[in-house]
């Protein structure tokens, strides 16, 4: 379970602070995110959960003349994002809550989120909410992660964590997989009122380390963000953090190819519409 107030906190810095690793990581998603949504309408863009705001930047580029708002509810990951952004007028970031934020003469026609939507404590309100500010006839696309098994980098990762700093998994607790089940988010969708709700399977290569040491590289990766995050933060020193470097290693060594470690990663890409 990921709680809000982990984003506010420590979550929330961590990712601003590594946000050149999260990108990469999902730089062969975001491409495919981009493709599609490039086929819908709207000059009025809601990115929910938008984190340091790639996924705003690469909107901005690509649709001219739109106005994007980025909303996140971690100041660190918005700071990032105001950051990157710079002096773009039709850009504007702000701390807040999907499942409560509004602005005053701002009715989303698009409403689009990589990975950001999966963390709510009441999804049905929250996507309730997002259609009553929606502008009639709007679009909503999301990506989120599909079945933790199809996940390697995540489910085998888990594994290699000592038992007593193990994270709990519970698939219907907000976190990362929370979305993974399509019936789920179709219930979920449509209780907000949601129309027309379509998923899409993607698979793309999840990067967790590059260069000319790629396991350096990936348990830095790993010890940032992710389910081993927290045992390498707790795991000082010993034996104990010894033997669990020792496995990461190794499994990091068997997973690498030249100088790139990379994982199969398993998404949807879901659509719905305000009828």
């Amino acid at each position: 379970m990921t709680r809000r107030a982990d984003w506010q906190a420590e979550i929330g810095r961590n990712w601003a602070q590594s946000y050149a690793f999260t990108d990469r990581s999902f730089a062969g998603l975001t491409q495919q995110l981009l493709d599609r949504i490039d086929r819908l309408a709207g000059i009025s863009v809601l990115d929910i959960g938008c984190g340091a705001g790639e996924l705003s930047l690469a909107l901005a580029r690509q649709r001219h003349g739109a106005h994007i708002v980025g909303i996140d509810i971690s100041s660190d990951l918005i700071a990032a994002a105001r950051e990157r952004a710079g002096e773009r007028p039709q850009l504007s970031f702000e701390v807040a809550d999907a499942a409560s934020w509004r602005k005053p003469d701002f009715a989303p026609e698009l409403l689009v989120s990589r990975h950001g939507v999966m963390f709510f404590d009441d999804p049905p309100g929250a996507f309730a909410h997002l259609h009553d500010i929606a502008a009639p006839g709007a679009e909503l696309a999301f990506s989120c992660f599909r079945d933790r098994r199809l996940n390697p980098w995540m489910s085998e990762l888990a594994a290699l964590v000592p038992p007593d700093l193990a994270m709990p998994f519970d698939p219907h607790a907000p976190g990362p997989f929370a979305f993974s089940d399509p019936e789920r988010v179709e219930e979920i969708l449509g209780a907000g009122g949601w129309q027309a709700i379509t998923f899409e399977p993607l698979d793309y290569a999840y990067i967790t380390g590059y260069g000319d040491d790629p396991v350096a590289d990936a348990i830095d990766f790993f010890g940032r963000i992710g389910p081993a995050a927290p045992a390498v933060r707790a795991l000082t020193e010993g034996a104990e953090r010894d033997a669990f470097i020792d496995r990461l290693k190794d499994w990091l060594e068997e997973n690498r190819s030249g100088n790139t470690i990379a994982f199969p990663a398993a998404a949807w890409f879901v659509t719905a519409r305000k009828e």
